[in-house]
C-alpha cells in the first residue's frame, strides 16, 4: 500500500538532479520505489537499500533477493518493487545519479505492522448482579501503537484504562485496555465489543465480542384486570415476575395465610381468579416469587365496593341543596311581609332599634333553619347603637327616603 509522503531531489549544476518519494507500505504488502530524472544525458541511475548495498544498477539486478523486482528502467527513470515487506526492510532508500559529482536522494520505506485479532478477556459465566466485572482487549504486533475502543450495545464507552508495551523486537507494540464495572440486570444479554483501529486496517477495524449473562432475584408485580371490583363481580390478578434463571411458580397469599376460598380464589400459574366478589375479599394480597438468586414479593391491597352505596349518595345532595334555596326564599320572603306590615303600622316612620331587632330576628332564623352554626348574632348586633356590622352598615341606605324617631 505505496503512499506518497515527500519528494525528495537533489539539482545538479547542469539541471540534472533524482527525484524519489517516500513510501508507506503494511507489513507483508508490496512496495514500490521510483527514481525519475528530468534531464539526463545517458547517466546511469542505482538503488541501494538501508545498509547501502546496491539493488539495480540501471537495468542489471546487484542483489539476490527474489523480493525485489525491477518495473522500469530508463534514463529518466529507474524503478523497482519489493513484494512480502517485512518491518526489517523499513528504512532509508538512495536513488544515486552518477554525475561528476554523483548525485543522490533519499526515499524513507514506512513499514505498518498489522495488529493481530483481539481477544477479550477476563469474563465468567453467569455473573451475579452487583459483582465487579473487569473486561481486557489485548491485541499485539502493531506498529505505531494501535487504539482500542469499548462498546456496550453500540454505545461507546469512555471511563476505560490504556496500557501501551514495546514488543520483544523492540518495533511494534502490544496494547490493552480494561473495562470495569458493576454487573446489573439491565446488561444481561448486552453485547460488550471492543475495537481495534489502526492505519494498516484500511479504515475496517478488527472487533472482538462478549454477550453478557448477568443472573438477578426476581422484580415482582402485580397487574389487575378491574380497577374498581364490586360484590358479584369478579377479578383475575396477574403476577408478572422477572428473573435470571426464570423464577419459579409463584406463591400467592391472601393476609399473610393462604388463600381461605380455594372454590372461588383459582391460583392458575401467576393468575389469581377470584369470583362473586364480597366484602370478606377485603385483604392484601402478596405475590412471592423466587429462584436460586434470591426471592422477591409484591402486594395488592383488595377493595371490594358496594354497587348501591354510589347511587344512594347522588340523591341526597341534589336534595340537600333543593332544601336550602327553598329556606333562603322562604326567609327572605317573610322579611319583606313584616317590614312592608311594619311600615304601614307606623306610616313610613321607623325606629332604629326597633328594625334592628328585627333584622336580628331574621338573621337567627335563616342561621338555624339552614343548620349553619350556631346564631353569631352577639357579633353581628351586640349593640343597639352600633351600625358598623355587616347587616347595619346597609340600613342607612334602605332607609334613606324614612324618617326616624
Amino acid at each position: 500500500m505505496p503512499v506518497a509522503a515527500t519528494k525528495n531531489k537533489v539539482r545538479g549544476s547542469q539541471g540534472q538532479f533524482p527525484l524519489t518519494q517516500n513510501v508507506t507500505v503494511v507489513e507483508g504488502g508490496t512496495a514500490n520505489l521510483t527514481c525519475r530524472v528530468d534531464q539526463n544525458d545517458n547517466t546511469s541511475l542505482q538503488w541501494s537499500n538501508p545498509a547501502q548495498q546496491t539493488l539495480y544498477f540501471d537495468d542489471k539486478k546487484a542483489l539476490r533477493d527474489n523480493r525485489i523486482e525491477l518495473v522500469r528502467a530508463s534514463w529518466h527513470e529507474l524503478s523497482i518493487s519489493v513484494s512480502d515487506v517485512s518491518l526489517s526492510d523499513e528504512g532509508q532508500y538512495t536513488c544515486s545519479l552518477f554525475t561528476m559529482p554523483v548525485k543522490t536522494s533519499k526515499a524513507f520505506l514506512t513499514v505498518l505492522g498489522v495488529p493481530e485479532k483481539p481477544q477479550i478477556t477476563g469474563f465468567t459465566s453467569p455473573v451475579m448482579e452487583g459483582e465487579r466485572m473487569q473486561l481486557t482487549c489485548k491485541t499485539s504486533g502493531s506498529k505505531p501503537a494501535a487504539d482500542i475502543r469499548w462498546f456496550k450495545n453500540d454505545k461507546e464507552v469512555k471511563d476505560v484504562k490504556y496500557l501501551k508495551e514495546e514488543d520483544a523486537n523492540r518495533k511494534t507494540f502490544t496494547v490493552s485496555s480494561t473495562l470495569d464495572f458493576l454487573a446489573d440486570r439491565n446488561d444481561d444479554g448486552a453485547v460488550v465489543s471492543c475495537r481495534v483501529d489502526h492505519e494498516s486496517l484500511n479504515s475496517t477495524p478488527q472487533i472482538a465480542m462478549q454477550v453478557l449473562e448477568i443472573h438477578y432475584t426476581p422484580l415482582v408485580k402485580i397487574i389487575s384486570s378491574n380497577s374498581w371490583p364490586e360484590e358479584g363481580q369478579s377479578i383475575i390478578l396477574t403476577c408478572e415476575s422477572k428473573g435470571k434463571p426464570v423464577p419459579e411458580p409463584v406463591l400467592w397469599t391472601k393476609d399473610g395465610g393462604e388463600l381461605p376460598d380455594p372454590e372461588r380464589m383459582v391460583v392458575n400459574g401467576r393468575v389469581l381468579s377470584i369470583s362473586f366478589l364480597n366484602k370478606t375479599d377485603n385483604g392484601t394480597y402478596r405475590c412471592e416469587a423466587k429462584n436460586p438468586i434470591g426471592r422477591n414479593s409484591t402486594e395488592y391491597v383488595l377493595i371490594v365496593h358496594d354497587p348501591n352505596a354510589l347511587a344512594g349518595q347522588t340523591g341526597p345532595d341534589h336534595a340537600l341543596i333543593g332544601g336550602i334555596v327553598a329556606v333562603v326564599v322562604f326567609v327572605t320572603l317573610c322579611s319583606i311581609i313584616l317590614l312592608g306590615r311594619y311600615l304601614a303600622r307606623h306610616k313610613g316612620r321607623i325606629d332604629l332599634v326597633e328594625l334592628q331587632s328585627l333584622l336580628k330576628a331574621r338573621h337567627d332564623f335563616t342561621w338555624e333553619c339552614c343548620s349553619l352554626s350556631p346564631s353569631p348574632s352577639t357579633e353581628l348586633f351586640g349593640q343597639a347603637s352600633s351600625v358598623n356590622t355587616p347587616v347595619m352598615s346597609e340600613v342607612p341606605e334602605f332607609l334613606s327616603s324614612f324618617s326616624l324617631d
